[in-house]
């Protein structure tokens, strides 16, 4: 399905993708419309497949795998460190 955001979200959040193939060019751009929305559902996504493009497209291949499960992360900082750089 190509083009619209709007389905496919529905679609994700109605548990009806089997698969997410997600293009990704290599450009900035400044402004433009979110693929996802700030609202609805998180989906968690299994990584199927990966390959890039000879011009540096990447093409990932996802599965919906449900609900995601969050952890918790705390960084031990005695165990980081930094370096001055000088320009």
């Amino acid at each position: 399905m190509h083009g619209s955001r709007t389905l496919i979200r529905w679609l994700l959040d109605n548990n009806l993708v089997d698969k997410l193939n997600l293009l990704t060019f290599p450009v900035v751009v400044g402004q433009g419309t979110r693929l996802f929305p700030d609202t609805g559902q998180d989906t968690a996504l299994e990584l199927v497949e990966s390959r890039a493009t000879p011009s540096g497209v990447t093409i990932q291949i996802y599965r919906p795998t449900g609900r995601p499960q969050y952890g918790t992360a705390t960084a031990d900082m005695k165990h980081v460190t930094m370096k001055h750089v000088t320009r």
